[in-house]
């Protein structure tokens, strides 16, 4: 904008009625809000931006779209810019994006994102799935030291299925028909180093093969595994060849030559099922991004989730 129509605009300001100011002042802090979002996201892009067709640096400036600078590569031809090829391309209301982190790292229900961001709770769905794409797939590769592992079990849930279902729907969550393991829970594996370092996995199958797949690209050989007395658990350890202390919680032992237990992994199983508890029970289909939602949400448990850094890793990993 040029000087003359700036100050043009700056005295007219002053014949607004109080809810036009109102207005001008909403609008200007939804600019702002997009602004930072934008910035974030161009950020992630870093100094020498390469296309994502085909990888090539020699990109050069081509203009703006959407708020967005664009980019044309000199190999390809192609344009792009700092969303192509990311989760969130081609999602709107750049504004709300730093509104739609905060949510995630207060953990709320779909309902109460969708009243906070002032969107249709079907775009508060569309984005909460979007923006944990990348998120979820972040945790531990290798742990170190003494980890332990422990089992948890999901309730089997179709939610939001409408057709198709070979049992009566369930309400909130519902029980499972039978006590205790059943094909009805999804069992997931969690281990977790005295680091904090945590990986988890959900399991096709409650056996040692399962087991075996999920524990052999987390643990060293030097390591030290810890475990309640589950067979199955001790039977994978043997497999892995790492060395095993087995913790016989059923006989009231908690702890083993003063330093072999299970308690941390316990301790996040414990947080995790509290947490997940407000959703009245989690689509097995999207399993997999709720832990990664947790696991986000755990491991700033002292300082907080920040929404600048959950909407950068949304963006590119």
């Amino acid at each position: 904008m040029r000087q003359r129509e700036l100050k043009r605009l700056l005295k007219s300001l002053g014949q607004l009625t109080h809810a036009q100011r109102q207005k001008v002042m909403a609008e200007l802090r939804t600019g702002e809000r997009q602004a930072a979002s934008v910035a974030i996201v161009e950020g992630s892009l870093g100094v020498k931006p390469s296309c994502p067709h085909c990888g090539s640096e020699h990109a050069v400036r081509n203009g703006a779209a959407h708020g967005l600078q664009r980019y044309k590569c000199r190999d390809c031809r192609k344009t792009f810019n700092a969303l192509t090829g990311t989760p969130l391309a081609r999602l709107r209301m750049k504004g709300k994006w730093l509104g739609q982190t905060a949510v995630l790292r207060d953990g709320v229900t779909i309902t109460k994102a969708a009243e906070t961001l002032g969107v249709a709770r079907s775009t508060a769905f569309r984005w909460r799935h979007r923006f944990l794409a990348l998120p979820k797939t972040i945790q531990a590769k290798s742990l170190v030291g003494i980890a332990e592992t422990d089992e948890t079990y999901f309730l089997q849930s179709f939610k939001g299925v409408r057709k198709g279902l070979t049992r009566p729907a369930r309400k909130r969550g519902g029980c499972a028909a039978k006590r205790g393991t059943s094909k009805e829970q999804i069992p997931v594996l969690v281990t977790r180093d005295r680091a904090g370092n945590t990986a988890d996995a959900i399991l096709p199958a409650d056996d040692k093969a399962s087991v075996v797949a999920a524990l052999g690209p987390l643990l060293p050989k030097d390591i030290i595994l810890c475990s309640d007395g589950s067979s199955t658990l001790a039977a994978a350890a043997k497999a892995l060849g790492v060395a095993h202390r087995p913790v016989n919680l059923s006989a009231g032992i908690h702890v083993v030559a003063g330093v072999y237990h299970v308690q941390n992994v316990n301790a996040y199983d414990s947080r995790l099922k509290d947490w997940t508890r407000r959703f009245r029970g989690v689509a097995t289909c999207y399993l997999d991004s709720y832990l990664g939602w947790f696991r986000a949400i755990d491991r700033t448990r002292g300082a907080g989730l920040n929404p600048a850094s959950l909407l950068a890793s949304a963006v590119r990993i």
